[in-house]
């Protein structure tokens, strides 16, 4: 009988010979993290740079949210045409072209039209990128090495977050001293990026494994496909306490989501403007060095903490360690220092509390996604963690205007009550998250 050339073998067997998952799982997570933290920080201090009013960026930055919202429900199809690692190749020539696109017309009259035009284009390609590369790994690797790769995946996204928003601000800020052209300067630092985005894609066009097991994809329509999602959805709201567990993933992060549109933007307007006054290159390093620092730093002590004593025995300590902190913009906010080293230490203060608390908040996510469709599960999880950070942030700068830092900053922490009781409403399994119960589950 004559083999169908579409069909797929669902065996997922490793390609031989295997290539050294060292030459390509760290830059493919560094290109996975990059244009994220291009849309979603580095813009943020661009717009600043170019003269946007703090209601106009909150609002444009946040709606480029809206591709990870939305992810889960193009992310099936994906499968239907070509290969996890065309995908990849793919979209990563599409960030790069979106890249450049910001760079070209920075200097244009026109900028903020053409600008959110590229940005929008390398949101959806990034998202896109987001959900091949995590397929491939799972195709590429077999489960042992799924597991032992797992923590250089996440080094180097952070690798990367410290890269754009630290080493690319900083570098933008240093052309905007010796050309005293802002645009101009922000047009270079993106056209460097463009380059490395450029290298990125030609590197792993000659470096990504081609696994058997990605080369054809399972015939199945559309419409099938289409009532898969649907039972998903009912599947997904039929789980033990889905009222709770969506208003959990919607308003723990309430604060944050407030607090992260406007952050940036305080530190770097004039003192004279309710702001620190910190210059383009401090911000990179106090944001992008020493605040991702602090997060990462907290995120592993979070983890280290959870899987010996469960999320149950830590949920309530990271609550009070994801809002407490945020009382340093407070204080910075009311006192204006110009003492940087104090507002490093109280950065890192902050960052590294939120890194702590929000370990609960990525545990929850996988506690609620168990069961027979966890993978779809938890996809619907991340949509509604992307939509927690999108709506607040859409507001969070015509409120700061209307209020000014220092009250908007009280009520970010009024809205840590908010988190409070989201988080009461819970009820969780107090073995879920100890190495044992992994182990049982095993």
């Amino acid at each position: 009988m004559k083999r169908n050339p579409y069909a797929i073998d669902d065996r997922q067997t490793p390609e031989a010979p295997s290539r050294n998952p060292w030459k390509w799982i760290p830059t493919l997570y560094f290109a996975e993290a990059l244009p994220y933290v291009t849309v979603m920080s580095i813009s943020t201090v661009m717009y600043e740079r170019m003269g946007l009013s703090n209601a106009e960026i909150a609002f444009y930055t946040s709606a480029l949210y809206l591709p990870w919202v939305v992810k889960p429900l193009w992310s099936p199809f994906i499968d239907l045409a070509k290969s996890k690692r065309w995908w990849i190749l793919a979209m990563e020539f599409l960030i790069a072209a979106a890249i450049a696109g910001v760079a070209f017309t920075l200097p244009s009259a026109h900028f903020l039209v053409f600008t959110l035009m590229f940005l929008w284009l390398m949101a959806f390609s990034s998202a896109t990128h987001d959900i091949a590369a995590d397929g491939f790994y799972m195709l590429a690797l077999d489960p042992h090495e799924q597991s032992l790769y797992v923590g250089i995946r996440s080094t180097f996204y952070r690798i990367a977050t410290i890269a754009g928003s630290g080493l690319l601000i900083m570098l933008a800020g240093t052309l905007e001293t010796f050309t005293r052209r802002i645009a101009y300067s922000w047009s270079i630092a993106f056209y460097v990026l463009a380059a490395f985005f450029i290298a990125v894609t030609a590197y792993h066009f000659f470096h990504l494994p081609r696994p058997d097991c990605d080369r054809t994809r399972k015939a199945v329509s559309a419409r099938r496909l289409l009532k898969d999602i649907w039972l998903t959805v009912i599947s997904f709201f039929r789980k033990p306490q889905p009222v709770a567990a969506v208003l959990f993933m919607l308003f723990y992060r309430l604060p944050e989501a407030l607090l992260i549109r406007i952050s940036n933007l305080f530190m770097i307007k004039p003192v004279s403007e309710g702001g620190l006054g910190l210059s383009t290159q401090e911000v990179g390093f106090v944001q992008g060095t020493v605040g991702v620092l602090g997060l990462t730093l907290g995120g592993i002590i979070g983890g280290i903490a959870a899987s010996r004593d469960g999320l149950k025995r830590w949920l309530w300590p990271m609550v009070w360690s994801i809002t407490l902190p945020d009382l340093v913009y407070v204080y910075l906010s009311y006192f204006q220092s110009t003492n940087f080293l104090l507002i490093n230490a109280m950065v890192f203060i902050e960052q590294f509390g939120y890194g702590f608390g929000f370990t609960a908040y990525m545990l929850f996510l996988l506690y609620y996604s168990q069961g027979e469709q966890q993978t779809s599960h938890y996809a619907f999880c991340t949509a509604f963690m992307a939509l927690s950070m999108m709506l607040p942030g859409a507001v969070a700068g015509e409120l700061q205007e209307a209020v000014g830092y220092f009250h908007f900053f009280l009520i970010v922490m009024a809205c840590c009550l908010v988190t409070v009781g989201v988080t009461a409403l819970l009820k969780i399994d107090p073995e879920f998250g100890k190495k044992e119960h992994h182990g049982d589950k095993a």
